[in-house]
């Protein structure tokens, strides 16, 4: 992919951009990393003033949404009677917000001073539409978060050698391994763990698709918002810690056959014409690479108690 410094932008996209944006958080028991969230959310004045914040709680059993209520209580907090997902929350915090541009996080991140500034001097760049940060996991090491839809090939490639070689070639390609991550570049997608959006963009596009429970829902809207020409970006001048898994580690098998699913779902919306006769085999191969995927999660698990 191409970088894309803003000097080279096409300009006439960027009139509707207000200076000030609004953040959704995302929460389904997790804790007290869901006060840092949203206390390194509100931190960050950098975009004339800090966001206002939207916390959405999927039917937490963990106290997390009412101590933070308690503490925040000028904060708004949506409450959902049961877990919606995660692409359903995100739409209905969107809704509840007023900011042209919206940033959907993950609770088990934090934002690094001057991130919001830095999305939205991207966002009010030529036609983009989608911008994500640099994530950094708790080591330090910067997470591939920027990625391209992958061939065939490499879908498969990366499913069946990913698990136990991590650096094979198709994952490479897939994760964009190779890339300079200190660099500005427009990409397929980034991850939807911390991605500002353009409202206009969100709204002409229908929002989140509420048919993916969890996973694969950001690839699906950076794909729909690049097939109705707008761009998505890498912006490394924008900087996240994200922990990771906090929410959906206590239910391992359940998320791996939801990522499976919803690997299918877009599967389905994306091959058209003849290549729709590859869903039948690919149906078996996501089920098979289910059952393996749960069974290296199960060994993992065993060899970690051997240590």
């Amino acid at each position: 992919m191409l970088a894309v410094p803003a000097e080279e932008q096409p300009a006439g996209s960027s009139a509707d951009i207000s200076s000030r944006w609004s953040a959704v958080v995302v929460n389904h028991d997790a804790g007290d990393h869901l006060r840092a969230c949203v206390a390194s959310l509100l931190a960050d004045d950098s975009a004339d003033g800090p966001p206002d914040v939207v916390v959405v709680d999927n039917a937490s059993t963990d106290g997390s949404a009412d101590r933070l209520a308690l503490e925040q209580p000028t904060l708004t907090v949506v409450r959902s009677p049961r877990n919606l997902g995660y692409a359903r929350a995100a739409n209905l915090g969107i809704a509840a917000t007023r900011g042209s541009v919206v940033a959907v996080c993950n609770p088990d991140l934090t934002i690094a001073p001057g991130t919001g500034a830095a999305m939205m001097d991207r966002l009010a760049t030529g036609h983009v539409a989608a911008v994500g940060p640099r994530v950094h996991e708790e080591d330090g090491t910067v997470y591939p978060s920027a990625r391209r839809v992958p061939s065939v090939t490499d879908a498969v490639g990366h499913g069946l050698l990913g698990l136990v070689w991590s650096s094979n070639p198709f994952t490479r390609r897939y994760r964009e391994l190779d890339a300079d991550p200190d660099r500005t570049r427009e990409v397929d997608w980034v991850s939807g763990a911390a991605i500002w959006l353009r409202r206009d963009a969100l709204d002409a596009v229908g929002g989140w698709d509420e048919g993916y429970f969890m996973y694969v829902e950001d690839v699906d809207l950076c794909w729909r918002l690049r097939r109705a020409g707008w761009r998505v970006v890498y912006e490394p001048g924008g900087e996240v810690v994200h922990v990771g898994g906090v929410s959906t580690r206590t239910r391992p098998y359940r998320m791996i056959l939801e990522h499976h699913r919803s690997l299918y779902r877009f599967a389905r919306k994306r091959w058209s014409g003849p290549r729709r006769l590859l869903l039948g085999p690919a149906a078996v191969y996501l089920a098979a690479r289910a059952v393996l995927a749960m069974l290296h999660h199960a060994a993992s698990g065993l060899r970690d108690r051997g240590r």
